[in-house]
């Protein structure tokens, strides 16, 4: 299986934001809570779905079943630009009926096809077991670029912002903001 680095890439921020998403500051499990919350908002998060669309495609989770896997790991070799139609991989999908509905909300937004082949490949990733990742991205790739591996970044985990080219630390500042944002919105504090 070959995965762009654009996957790659959002597949860290896409498990951070589950992982912020799925316990409170108790240690209490309160995803279905916040991922119920959150899917109220679709109406505001498709204006989030190419700045930030990790945070998005999480009102996804648990929505697809995957009948071709075959066409969903030739989606993930495509970088963000050169994504097949939705109709070629929604073929292969299965969808929850209120996955269903959320997606035609989406549907009805620019890009909204774009954004749900986005989101199908990201919820097919986080289906996936780490060693299918193995070698396609992490430590491989900063011996590729030079590096020999020995700043023990937790245990050989990706760490989204340590190692990316300026390009991805700005988009992922973009995304922090506009989640920062999001959160003011929502009555929270900014944090500076």
């Amino acid at each position: 299986m070959s995965i762009s680095p654009f996957f790659l890439n959002l597949r860290s921020a896409y498990r951070s934001e589950m992982d912020d998403l799925t316990f409170d500051s108790d240690g209490r499990d309160v995803l279905r809570q916040r991922l119920a919350a959150k899917r109220k908002e679709i109406g505001f998060l498709v204006q989030m779905m190419a700045l930030s669309p990790e945070m998005v495609a999480v009102i996804f989770h648990q929505g697809f079943s995957f009948r071709q896997p075959a066409v969903m790991d030739h989606l993930l070799g495509h970088e963000a630009d050169e994504f097949p139609a939705w109709s070629e991989v929604s073929d292969g999908i299965e969808m929850a009926p209120w996955a269903q509905d959320l997606a035609q909300t989406v549907l009805k937004a620019p890009a909204g096809e774009w954004f749900l082949t986005l989101a199908a490949g990201l919820h097919y990733m986080a289906g996936k077991p780490d060693a299918a990742f193995a070698g396609l991205g992490g430590d491989d790739a900063r011996e590729e670029d030079g590096d020999d591996g020995d700043d023990d970044d937790a245990g050989g985990q990706d760490d989204f912002n340590n190692h990316e080219s300026d390009e991805v630390r700005g988009d992922a500042r973009d995304r922090e903001e506009a989640g920062a944002s999001w959160l003011e919105g929502q009555g929270f504090d900014r944090k500076d």
